[in-house]
């Protein structure tokens, strides 16, 4: 069995947090990414989707949780911690004044545990407004801006090794899973196979951001605690009483020519055994919604979302937040939806376990940000991979499918590969 190392202790502030939000003018050109000095892959942060969003780095304080209560311990430390700061907020946009950044694990079980970092510096950027946020357990914030950014430094060689399965034998999980199915076990399940990377130089997470914004720019570009990717999935935003959430469920891989891809997405749209699956992703954002929310919107069908690389049916569901309920508890009740797991949850964990012989780790858990409002973006980690806390020169990779009685076991490898793809090239991109 595959498994990270984990976490360190609970670090808890001694003193109360001292949080300061300013505006920023950063030169014409300025890039959020570009912005990130050197640092250990753990204190990089990142939460960036075509040039707007958040990025940090340094801690000033953070906590670890465990188990089944793992996000209530979290909201719990967050409220004490955001709410004992001292703040002072001069610009008042969601995701200033105090922020903590999150990556959780998929499973309960899980060694590697659910994480909170509060970054000492944080700069953000909506629209044409920038600001810069510093916190610190004393009167004197921390350095903004370094002097200048040190250089990106590439990872060198990079080899990759099957991890837990090859793909053989992970086509023969599939297979074992299309039984179930059919033996009507369940509905759903959604397996996931991982990658080991060994580079010959530190992993510099900054190398790997960069490389994904540029690929990637429809997705949201993060890194929270040595966890760095490009997911699509937005499990949910709340932002001033409104609720949102992207499903995605139902993957066809691209050519490259435009005319046949489009018949691809048209096929893909058509697809009785992807509409299937999108089908119960969708129902079970929704069913988790609802009893927090009014006004739901759930769109009869989805759409087609073009990434790079592949295509996927996507559906937004939208509602009007009727309680105070914070961004990382709706995050909390929507974990694990269809799209990561499966239908009947419980039974698709349970061959999730028996089938994937690894542990998943942060992999496929809410990963975000929260502010002492509440408000904050919690996506779904996909197409990621974490840096291994006690080696910089090893990563896991990880991609996933849904599972379901119409799957090809050759077909769902081509799919994982085709997820793999956008980490790979980040590692292996030559330097511009």
């Amino acid at each position: 069995m595959t498994s990270l190392p984990t976490s360190d202790q609970d670090s808890a502030p001694l003193a109360p947090l001292v949080t300061r939000t300013v505006s920023l003018s950063p030169e014409d050109g300025a890039a959020l990414l570009a912005l990130l000095p050197a640092t250990s892959p753990r204190d990089t942060t990142s939460w960036v989707r075509r040039g707007e969003g958040l990025v940090g780095w340094g801690r000033a304080a953070s906590v670890t949780a465990h188990g089944a209560d793992r996000f209530a311990a979290l909201e719990a430390w967050w409220r004490s911690v955001s709410s004992s700061a001292v703040v002072r907020d001069e610009v008042d946009l969601p995701g200033t004044g105090p922020v903590a950044f999150g990556s959780i694990s998929y499973a309960a079980e899980s060694p590697v545990g659910a994480t909170l970092v509060v970054p000492s510096v944080v700069i953000g950027r909506r629209g044409d407004q920038w600001w810069v946020t510093t916190t610190s357990t004393d009167a004197l914030p921390p350095s903004v801006l370094p002097a200048a950014v040190d250089d990106v430094t590439a990872p060198g060689e990079v080899a990759f090794a099957d991890g837990s399965l090859s793909p053989t034998e992970w086509a023969g999980a599939v297979a074992e899973a299309v039984t179930r199915i059919q033996n009507d076990e369940l509905d759903k399940v959604v397996l996931a196979r991982d990658l080991d990377v060994r580079t010959s130089e530190p992993i510099d997470v900054r190398w790997l951001l960069s490389r994904l914004a540029e690929n990637y720019e429809s997705t949201w570009v993060f890194a929270v605690d040595g966890l760095v990717g490009a997911t699509p999935e937005m499990l949910v935003r709340r932002e001033k009483g409104l609720v949102t959430s992207r499903v995605l469920a139902g993957t066809i891989r691209r050519t490259g020519d435009d005319e046949h891809d489009l018949a691809l997405a048209a096929s893909l749209a058509r697809s009785s055994k992807d509409l299937e699956e999108h089908e119960y992703a969708v129902r079970s954002v929704a069913d988790a919604l609802a009893p927090h929310c009014s006004s739901m919107n759930v769109p009869e069908s989805p759409f087609v979302l073009h990434l790079s690389n592949v295509m996927h049916l996507a559906t937004d569901v939208a509602g009007v937040l009727t309680d105070d309920t914070t961004s990382l508890a709706l995050a909390a009740s929507l974990h694990p939806s269809a799209a990561v797991c499966g239908t009947p949850t419980p039974v698709a964990n349970e061959l999730i376990s028996e089938l994937e012989h690894m542990d998943r780790g942060r992999y496929a858990g809410p990963v975000g940000w929260m502010d002492a409002r509440g408000d904050g973006e919690w996506g779904i980690a996909l197409r990621c991979g974490a840096v291994h806390h006690d080696d910089d020169h090893r990563m896991s990779l990880y991609a996933g499918c849904g599972i379901v009685a119409g799957s090809e076991p050759e077909s769902e490898v081509a799919e994982s590969d085709a997820k793999l793809i956008p980490m790979r090239d980040a590692l292996t991109s030559p330097r511009p």
